[in-house]
């Protein structure tokens, strides 16, 4: 009786201690942005180069990363596109917009609804930064779908603000992510 009850102990505390992959879908996933001024608000998107991620549900721990093409935004504006590209990304030499997370802050549900939190580190424009991005998935069967949101304050971060002397943007863009991807436990 004491080693069947030491089995199913040793079995539940494998199946918790797993480390879980995410495989995000390049065709899936959309990433989009927000930059409001005093007129409008200008929408655009990103292409999703790369998605692959990992965690551990018990102990919090992630990694992997997200690649965003930076050369691949576009807002519907031709001229606006290319001032984006050439003086605020500048995207011909950061062609690549990455996060590499580093933890997850709250639990993920194997199966429904989650509300989490995923820090890390945040490249774009030659700079590194923390980052949290707020998460809201829901899982089902191996399936995981994500709305994901989070500011980037790229003035703060040392990029130059579009603003002219009539034309006020903020300083900070808005991103948020719909995401899918498939989950697996490595192998």
């Amino acid at each position: 009786m004491k080693f069947r009850a030491l089995v199913l102990l040793a079995l539940a505390g494998a199946a918790f201690g797993q480390v879980t992959r995410l495989q995000l879908d390049t065709a899936a996933t959309q990433v989009d942005f927000t930059l409001g001024d005093v007129l409008h608000t200008v929408h655009g998107v990103f292409k999703l180069k790369t998605g692959d991620l990992w965690f551990d549900p018990s102990s919090g721990k992630a990694g992997g990363q997200i690649v965003v093409n930076a050369l691949s935004g576009e807002s519907g504006s031709g001229a606006r596109d290319s001032r984006m590209h050439k003086n605020i990304l500048e995207s011909a030499k950061y062609s690549d917009i990455i996060f590499v997370p580093d933890r997850v802050e709250g639990r993920v549900n194997p199966q429904g609804d989650s509300d989490v939190r995923l820090h890390g580190q945040f490249t774009i424009h030659g700079g590194t930064h923390d980052l949290t991005m707020a998460v809201k998935s829901h899982i089902e069967q191996q399936r995981l779908t994500a709305a994901i949101s989070f500011p980037v304050p790229y003035v703060q971060w040392g990029m130059k603000n579009p603003s002219t002397l009539f034309l006020r943007v903020n300083d900070t863009v808005e991103i948020t992510i719909q995401a899918a991807g498939q989950l697996s436990e490595p192998r």
